[in-house]
């Protein structure tokens, strides 16, 4: 569920189009529009995947290079808790910073790649 709805955040709030200028910023080339198509496509279809129990250990594996991204390029200079920073004081407006939910996130995503399908799962991988 997490998954799916971080992809509605990028898509819908942040936008395709910011959050490809953020990763080409970051990394210093032009590949941002292909990582941030890769995000959506994994997340919405690996999250419903995930929630269903079918190919679980693929689609969590298929979400793992977006955590480690996430930790590494983008939470992980704010620090490891995390706290609200005041972006826009007159309009209000605030950021959550900090790598400790993305690094939590990454390690049950790892995890679900080692255990693979539950009980409950409509699969057995």
């Amino acid at each position: 569920m997490v998954f799916i709805a971080h992809a509605y955040y990028v898509y819908d709030v942040l936008t395709v189009d910011v959050l490809s200028e953020m990763i080409n910023r970051r990394l210093g080339t032009a590949v941002g529009d292909y990582i941030t198509t890769y995000l959506l496509f994994s997340q919405v279809v690996g999250g419903a995947l995930m929630i269903l129990g079918i190919f679980t250990r693929w689609a969590a594996m298929a979400n793992l290079p977006i955590m480690v991204g996430a930790v590494l390029l983008f939470h992980f200079h704010e620090g490891f808790f995390l706290r609200g920073v005041i972006v826009d004081a007159a309009r209000g407006k605030t950021d959550v910073v900090g790598y400790e939910y993305a690094l939590v996130v990454l390690a049950a995503t790892l995890a679900q790649c080692f255990l693979g399908t539950g009980a409950l799962g409509l699969t057995k991988d």
